[in-house]
C-alpha cells in the first residue's frame, strides 16, 4: 500500500516556507546528489511547485545503491519468500506444546465444538483471562483446514507476515524505499519473532496492530485536518489490539503518542482527531464482545464474575503483581531489559548507531522536523514504553515483542543510510565497527558450538533425552525455562543442528566484515540474511528435537489406543502441565493437586465440571471399575504409594500409569515409548 501526501493538501502553512531540502529526496528514491541529504531522507512527498530547490555545491555521493528493492513489488515478492522459507517450513511439525500452547489450541477448539465465540473453554472449564481475537483465528482455521498442528499454528504465521509487510509499510513511507526494505528484513530474520512463534502466543499481533497504529498517527501529523480514515482506521486498530491482548492496546499507543505530542509541544493535535467519531468507532469494535461476555459469565454467589476477573485481577492486579491465584514467575529486571535487544540478533550490533538519528534536544523537538525525524522519535518512544511498562510490572521474556518492529525500524532506517553515505563517512566506519564486534561474538558462538560438539557424543539409540537433562523446576514457569536443564551430555542429541549453527555464525559473521571493509554494506547484509536462514533452520530442527520434553503428545496416542468410554485422566500438578492430553485425546483431565491455574477460576461457577482432585478422591477413583491414567513426572510419585500400578507409556520424561494392565494387542506398540 502506497501513501502519497500531496504538499498543498496535507503541510500546514507553517511548513510551507522554504526550510532546510536536505531532509526531501527525490519522489523516486534514487540515491544520488549530496550525501547528507540523502541520509537523512524520506519518500513520497511531493516538492511545492512553487518553491525553489536550492542548490547542491558538494560533489555527488560515489556509492549508489541498487534500486532494485525502490521497486515495491520486487520488495513485497523478497519478503513473502523469505517469509515462506523461515516461516513456513515445517508447519507441521513438531507437536503442539504443553501449557500455552495446547491450552490456547484448545480453547480455540471448543469454541468451535460449542459454537460459542463469546465465553472460552478450556477442559469444559470458562477460560475467561484472555482476549477472543486469535482464538477467533484460530477457530476459523479450524473451521475451514480441520484440526492439526499446521492448522493451529497458520494464523499465527499469516499474523507473522501481516507485522513483516506493514513494518515494510511504514518504512517505505517513513524512511524510502530501500530503508522500509531493510526494515522489514531485519524483523524477518529476527532471533525474537522466530522463537515465540513456536508456541500459540498472541503478542505478534499486537506488534502487527502497534505498527498500524504508529504509521496511521504519523500520517495525521502531516494532515492539516486529519482525514476520516485516518482517524477512524487508528481507532479501529486500537480496538483490534484491545481485542487481542486486553488493555495494554489501548494503554500502549496512548502512552507513546502522549509522550510524543508532550515533548513537541503539539498536544492540540489530539484535539483534531475526531475524538468523538473515533471514540464511537472504538466502541463499535471493541465493546460489543466485552458486553456480551459481561452478561453471559455475571457475579454468581462467591464468584465475582467476568468483569472483576478479567479487568481487575488480570490487569490490575497483574500489573501490581497481586494477581490470583499466585502462580507465575517474573524475569528479573535486567535479563528482562538484556533480552530486548537479544530478541534482534544479529541486527542489534547496529541499534546504538541508529539511535544518534533520534532528536535528543528540547529544541529539536520544538523545531520543525522532517518526516524521518518525527518517525525516529516515535519509534523509539514505542519501544521506551513497553520496556519501562514491564519494567514495573510482572514480565515474562516475550512481552517486549511487540517493541522489536520499532527497533527493526530504527535499525532498518540506519542501515539505509549507512549503504546511501561516501567510502569514509561515519556510518561506514560504525558499521566496520559493529561488524567487527559481530565477528566476535560469531567467532565465541562458534568456538563454544564446537567445543560442544568435540566433548559430547551421539547417546546410545533409543535413549531418551529427559534421561541426560538435570531437572530446574523452579525455572519452569519461564518460558524457556526447561531449556536450562540442558548439559553437556544432551547435547550430544543435537550434534547437526548445533554444528550448522555454529558454521552459519561464523561463516555469516565472516562473511559481513570482510564485505563491509570492502564497503559493499548491501552484500554483507545478505550475508547475514543467509547466515540467519541456516541459524533459525538449526533452531527450528533443535526444537523438533526438544519437543518431546515440552509435548506430551506421544503420551497422549498412547492412551488413546488404551482408552475406552468411562476411563478418566489424572494430572499430578496443574492442568496445563499436561495440556496436550487433553487436545490430542478429547478427553477432559482431571488435576490432582490444590486449585490453581488455568483452572481456578472457571471451577467456581455454579455447574462447573469437577477438576480438582484430593489424595483421597483420586484413590477412591484408583480403586473403582474405570481405568484412570494418571499422568506423572516421577518413576515412583508418591500420589501412588501402596497402589498398584501398570506403567502404559514413557517419554520425554513424564510417565503414564494405570490401575489395569495394557491390553495385550497394543503392548508392541507401545513399547517403543516404555524404553
Amino acid at each position: 500500500m502506497k501513501f502519497t501526501v500531496k504538499w498543498r493538501a496535507t503541510v500546514s502553512p507553517a511548513e510551507r516556507r522554504p526550510t532546510d531540502w536536505s531532509a526531501v529526496p527525490e519522489t523516486r528514491s534514487r540515491i544520488i546528489g549530496n550525501c547528507t541529504m540523502n541520509s537523512a531522507a524520506a519518500t513520497h512527498i511531493d516538492h511545492p511547485k512553487n518553491l525553489a530547490t536550492p542548490s547542491i555545491t558538494s560533489q555527488p555521493c560515489v556509492v549508489r545503491p541498487s534500486r532494485l528493492f525502490a521497486d515495491w513489488r520486487v520488495s513485497l515478492t523478497a519478503l513473502v519468500a523469505l517469509w515462506a522459507v523461515i516461516y513456513m517450513a515445517g508447519l507441521g511439525h513438531p507437536a503442539l506444546l504443553d501449557d500455552a500452547d495446547t491450552v490456547h489450541a484448545e480453547a480455540a477448539k471448543e469454541m468451535l465444538q460449542r459454537h460459542d465465540w463469546v465465553t472460552l473453554y478450556v477442559n469444559g472449564v470458562r477460560y475467561l483471562e484472555k482476549a477472543p481475537l486469535m482464538y477467533w483465528g484460530v477457530a476459523t482455521s479450524y473451521s475451514i483446514f480441520g484440526i492439526s498442528e499446521w492448522s493451529t499454528r497458520l494464523p499465527l504465521m499469516l499474523g507473522v507476515l501481516a507485522m513483516i509487510l506493514s513494518t515494510y509499510g511504514l518504512g517505505r513511507w517513513a524512511l524510502g524505499g530501500e530503508g522500509g526494505f531493510d526494515s522489514a528484513l531485519v524483523l524477518a530474520t529476527a532471533l525474537g519473532p522466530f522463537l515465540f512463534t513456536r508456541f500459540l502466543i498472541p503478542d505478534v499481533a499486537v506488534g502487527l496492530w502497534l505498527t498500524l497504529t504508529f504509521w496511521l498517527f504519523l500520517i495525521t501529523l502531516e494532515q492539516e485536518k486529519p482525514a476520516l480514515w485516518t482517524c477512524w482506521g487508528l481507532a479501529a486498530v486500537c480496538a483490534l489490539n484491545v481485542l487481542t491482548k486486553g488493555l495494554i492496546g489501548l494503554v500502549f499507543p496512548i502512552a507513546a503518542i502522549g509522550l510524543y505530542l508532550l515533548l513537541v509541544g503539539n498536544l492540540r493535535h489530539l484535539l483534531k482527531l475526531r475524538l468523538i467519531s473515533s471514540t464511537l468507532v472504538f466502541l463499535a469494535i471493541a465493546a460489543p464482545w466485552h458486553i456480551l461476555a459481561g452478561l453471559r459469565n455475571p457475579a454468581q454467589g462467591h464468584v465475582r464474575g467476568f468483569f472483576w476477573f478479567y479487568f481487575i485481577n488480570e490487569h490490575v492486579l497483574r500489573f501490581l503483581n497481586k494477581r490470583v491465584p499466585r502462580d507465575y514467575d517474573t524475569v528479573p529486571l535486567l535479563l528482562f531489559w538484556a533480552l530486548l535487544v537479544l530478541w534482534l540478533l544479529p541486527w542489534t550490533f547496529f541499534l546504538p548507531q541508529s539511535l544518534r538519528e533520534i532528536p535528543r534536544r528540547f529544541r529539536e523537538f520544538r523545531a520543525q522536523m522532517t518526516r524521518r525525524q518525527r518517525a525516529y522519535l516515535l519509534f523509539f518512544l514505542w519501544n521506551i514504553v513497553i520496556v519501562g511498562f514491564f519494567s514495573l510490572s510482572t514480565r515474562q521474556e516475550y512481552y517486549t515483542i511487540p517493541a522489536i518492529p520499532g527497533m527493526a525500524l530504527l535499525v532498518g532506517g540506519w542501515l539505509q543510510r549507512e549503504r546511501a553515505s561516501a567510502a569514509a563517512s561515519r556510518e561506514r566506519r560504525n558499521g566496520r565497527t559493529s561488524s567487527a564486534i559481530l565477528l566476535a561474538v560469531g567467532v565465541i558462538i562458534a568456538v563454544a558450538g564446537f567445543a560442544l560438539l568435540f566433548f559430547s557424543t551421539a547417546p546410545a539409540p533409543g535413549t531418551d533425552l529427559a534421561d541426560l537433562l538435570r531437572k530446574n523446576p523452579q525455572d519452569y514457569a519461564l518460558s524457556f525455562g526447561h531449556f536450562l536443564d540442558l548439559t553437556p551430555q544432551a547435547m550430544g542429541v543435537f550434534r547437526l543442528p548445533l554444528f550448522g549453527f555454529s558454521l552459519a555464525f561464523l561463516l555469516g559473521t565472516l562473511a559481513n566484515y570482510i564485505l563491509r571493509r570492502r564497503n559493499q554494506a548491501g552484500a554483507g547484509n545478505v550475508a547475514l540474511v543467509a547466515m540467519m536462514v541456516v541459524v533459525l533452520s538449526c533452531v527450528r530442527l533443535a526444537f523438533g528435537i526438544f519437543s518431546p520434553i515440552l509435548s506430551s503428545k506421544d503420551l497422549a496416542l498412547a492412551i488413546k489406543e488404551q482408552y475406552k468410554p468411562g476411563d478418566q485422566i489424572v494430572v499430578i500438578g496443574l492442568y496445563e502441565n499436561a495440556s496436550t492430553l487433553n487436545f490430542y485425546t478429547d478427553i477432559p483431565l482431571h488435576s490432582l493437586r490444590t486449585p490453581g491455574g488455568n483452572m481456578w477460576y472457571g471451577t467456581q461457577f455454579p455447574g462447573a465440571p469437577r477438576v480438582f482432585e484430593t489424595q483421597a478422591s483420586f484413590v477412591e477413583m484408583w480403586k473403582g471399575a474405570h481405568r484412570i491414567f494418571l499422568w506423572a513426572e516421577e518413576e515412583d510419585p508418591p500420589a501412588l504409594q501402596g497402589l498398584t500400578r501398570y506403567i502404559v507409556a514413557r517419554r520425554g520424561g513424564k510417565i503414564i500409569f494405570s490401575n489395569q494392565p495394557n491390553q495385550p494387542v497394543l503392548q508392541s506398540s507401545n513399547a517403543h515409548l516404555s524404553n
